[in-house]
């Protein structure tokens, strides 16, 4: 049917030619019957949508410390943790100071995991930031 719609509208002077191969197609043609060719790019695509962005974004960015706000975290300075572990870790004061109770009574029945937690608590302590999160 398309074709046949092609051959009247060329018969009838609604022509143009193909920019491949020169020969004399239809006006509303997109592809040319003869070479396979593209002729014009389609009428759709050929308007660019009009995007149009409203951005209105007031947002202001402040930390405030979101993260413990969140979780219920407690901030915990280093030193502090360091000395308590150095001079009462065998009875888990640092584990008390932290807030973890458990750890601190295992700490005390135990003497700082028979000594072996505490320096190895010392040395993870060391390695925190100040101040830290627990």
């Amino acid at each position: 049917m398309e074709n046949s719609q092609e051959t009247v509208n060329v018969q009838t002077g609604e022509t143009k030619f193909c920019k491949e191969c020169g020969e004399k197609i239809a006006a509303k043609a997109e592809i040319c019957p003869k070479c396979g060719c593209r002729v014009e790019a389609p009428a759709a695509a050929a308007a660019a949508p009009q995007i149009v962005i409203n951005n209105s974004n007031q947002n202001s960015n402040q930390n405030i410390n979101q993260i413990s706000a969140m979780m219920k975290v407690k901030q915990r300075n280093k030193l502090v943790a360091f000395f308590l572990c150095l001079f009462l870790g065998f009875l888990g004061a640092h584990k008390f100071y932290e807030g973890k109770t458990g750890m601190g009574v295992l700490y005390l029945f135990t003497g700082g995991l028979f000594g072996i937690g505490v320096i190895i608590d010392l040395i993870t302590i060391l390695f925190k930031p100040n101040p830290y999160f627990v």
